[in-house]
């Protein structure tokens, strides 16, 4: 009898530490996922202040004048998207002509109108969606443009702060992660599952704890 009982309790804790097992493999699967992607912005973010360096040292004033009289929000991401598609290897032909919808880290959807809706989106050649903005202010203190770069295309979970991320573009050509110059507070607070998730883009640059 002694001997049953101790198989039925032997057989339990298997099913109970087979049960734990189960519980723990997605999260510390999706964990692993967005630590990947965290990787792979901080690896993008470098490319872009080599590409930025190397576009500032080969400006010259016709490029500065085009942007000065470019008539429309939409001509003057053009004509930025065509200054960093060569570094980028991107061309016209990659404009994305899929569905795209892109989250908050809060789970809201990024509507049209708001402020990191990207109209017009590029596939790169290494399965990234690249987006420019213009968000015109001429005030070297405030960015002129912002663009967003999804590390793994149009596979989801398409979310600021998870597999997307940003930077902006200021007029004298310097860029940073979207977020820099926030507070400390502000960042932490952004960065979670009731903010936007935007300011991921600098918080996890500076060592921001990852959350799950």
């Amino acid at each position: 009898m002694k001997k049953r009982f101790w198989k039925i309790e032997y057989s339990i804790t298997i099913f109970v530490i087979f049960g734990i097992i189960l519980l723990l493999i997605p999260s510390k699967f999706i964990a692993s996922k967005e630590a990947t992607y965290i990787s792979q912005w901080n690896e993008t973010i470098h490319k872009m202040e080599y590409i930025f360096s190397a576009m500032n040292a080969q400006a010259d004033s016709d490029i500065v004048k085009s942007f000065k009289h470019a008539k429309s929000n939409a001509a003057r991401e053009n004509l930025m998207m065509n200054l960093v598609k060569p570094y980028l290897r991107i061309t016209e032909f990659d404009e994305l002509d899929k569905k795209y919808s892109s989250y908050y880290l809060n789970g809201e959807k990024v509507k049209q109108g708001d402020e990191f809706y990207f109209n017009n989106l590029y596939l790169s050649k290494n399965n990234k969606i690249i987006g420019i903005k213009d968000i015109k202010d001429d005030d070297i203190y405030h960015p002129a443009f912002i663009m967003m770069f999804d590390m793994n295309g149009l596979n989801g979970p398409n979310t600021w702060g998870k597999d997307v991320f940003g930077i902006n573009i200021f007029v004298d050509g310097k860029i940073n992660p979207i977020g820099a110059g926030w507070d400390i507070e502000d960042l932490k607070k952004d960065c979670s599952t009731t903010g936007t998730g935007v300011s991921c883009s600098h918080y996890y640059r500076i060592g921001g704890e990852f959350s799950e």
